[in-house]
């Protein structure tokens, strides 16, 4: 019998230590009985003898736990140490054995130390010691001409110190199995009713039996993350001891009841930046890889491209960051990416390079006038008795002065014309004003004056009827004529 239980109690050890599961439910109040097979140590040998037992459980933390329990059982052992004169009539039953048997019930308080309830869900390893008293009452001696002893049969009170091992196995969602062994040992030698000094009488103990447990307290949030812990437990990767399981800065609560994120995958949209960064660094949705839509994930935006995740044109362009980066190869960082002074967007409606420079300022066509030739540039007209260059001729004077630029051996003669309102001699003096105020633009915008002469028509030349205001407004206008 010592073999099989030590042989039991090796098993139990490495079956305490297995760690083939996850997490073992936690308990609020625990109840159950068990059978108890003893083997006694005393100065008698061990018969068979037993305690069945029953108790309460109340869990004071997630690894520790009280237990008060009581039984009844007997302590049975057989007198082979004094010398019985006779085999078969000196013992009560007249057998040929010499028994002992004493009546037990002991009372106890038990600490239980579970190290491994937080990483179990079917096994649930545990430890135990305490403190107790036990009631004892000797029922059956042998002949007391074996032992003056046995004259007198003993009864009392003990205290005794259990400790052991076990584990509980789950059954169903209340019901557990629970299996252990412990050794027992009493302040006393009047087990069996019999005195050697220093010796005292105790017991290991097998242990088999059904626990019942209640109901799971789902409102306690051990970790305060704003899940219970029964919630949290449903899901098996997430750890009601910990606030945040998957370690992206976000409480597990706010993923699941504020954000929806996967409070078990740090970046649950898969672009590369976690859950805790988008919401509280950067502002994008967790749950879109590409938050502004517009064909950059969120992480190349801010990692890679230094653009706004929030903004689809960062830079203002008219061009999206990703038609940027992927289509046209501009900086989405800068609206003229080849410092052209024309925006990217312009240019690539327009069908120029925005990569290129050169081609940002478009060309504008040069008349090409031949010697003797005379051109008038429409729009250089001017108020009635004005020599004042308008903006609008301006604009057109431009096209004029390019071809002087470019051509710096053509000289031209300016004329000035007049409607006939008013007298010869005055329109014949504005005439030439007209001239000379076009020439002195010229020049004031680097044409050499020696390459331009001036005259004054007055009305002798209209191209229009001055009967009309839009006739006479023609009539009041500059012509070119190339003289070289």
């Amino acid at each position: 019998m010592k073999r099989a239980f030590y042989i039991f109690v090796v098993f139990l050890f490495f079956a305490a230590s297995s760690d083939s599961f996850a997490q073992f439910r936690k308990y609020g109040i625990k109840g159950g009985v068990q059978f108890q097979p003893l083997m006694t140590f005393s100065e008698f040998d061990s018969k068979f003898s037993w305690v069945a037992r029953g108790f309460l459980g109340f869990e004071l933390t997630n690894t520790l736990a009280i237990e008060l329990g009581g039984g009844y059982g007997q302590y049975n052992t057989e007198d082979n140490f004094n010398e019985h004169s006779h085999t078969a009539t000196d013992d009560s039953e007249g057998d040929g054995h010499h028994d002992v048997k004493t009546d037990i019930i002991p009372i106890d308080a038990r600490l239980k130390f579970t190290p491994w309830s937080a990483t179990k869900t079917s096994w649930n390893p545990y430890f135990y010691i305490g403190a107790g008293l036990l009631k004892y009452s000797v029922k059956e001696l042998p002949s007391t001409e074996v032992s003056p002893q046995y004259a007198e049969k003993q009864d009392g009170w003990t205290g005794f110190i259990p400790a052991g091992i076990g584990t509980e196995v789950k059954l169903s969602k209340n019901v557990l199995l629970d299996i252990g062994a412990g050794f027992n040992y009493t302040f006393t030698d009047l087990l069996n009713n019999f005195v050697i000094q220093d010796y005292k009488d105790c017991y290991l103990n097998g242990a088999i039996g059904l626990t019942f447990a209640g109901g799971e307290d789902c409102t306690i949030d051990t970790d305060n993350d704003g899940l219970t812990d029964c919630t949290e437990r449903k899901r098996a990767c997430l750890d009601p001891e910990n606030p945040d399981t998957d370690g992206d800065g976000l409480m597990d609560g706010a993923e699941v009841n504020t954000h929806k994120t996967d409070p078990c995958n740090k970046d649950t949209d898969a672009d590369g930046l976690n859950d805790g960064q988008e919401v509280n660094t950067y502002k994008t949705n967790p749950l879109m890889k590409d938050t502004d839509g517009e064909g950059l994930l969120d992480y190349e935006e801010i990692m890679t491209f230094k653009t706004d995740p929030l903004d689809t044109d960062t830079d203002n362009d008219n061009l999206t960051d990703a038609a940027e980066v992927k289509t046209h190869g501009t900086n989405p960082l800068n609206p003229d990416t080849d410092g052209g002074t024309v925006q990217d967007g312009v240019e690539v409606g327009r069908g120029t390079d925005p990569l290129v420079a050169s081609d940002d300022v478009v060309k504008k066509e040069e008349p090409k006038v031949q010697v003797g030739q005379t051109i008038t540039l429409e729009g250089i007209n001017f108020a009635t008795n004005s020599a004042e260059i308008t903006s609008v001729a301006e604009e057109k004077l431009d096209l004029a002065l390019s071809t002087l630029k470019n051509n710096p051996e053509v000289t031209v003669e300016i004329s000035g014309h007049t409607d006939n309102t008013g007298g010869r001699a005055h329109n014949e003096r504005l005439s030439l004003r007209r001239a000379e105020s076009v020439k002195e633009w010229f020049v004031s915008k680097g044409i050499d004056g020696s390459r331009i002469t001036t005259v004054g028509y007055a009305w002798d030349k209209p191209v229009d009827t001055n009967d009309t205001e839009e006739g006479r407004f023609r009539n009041r206008r500059i012509d070119f004529t190339r003289t070289k």
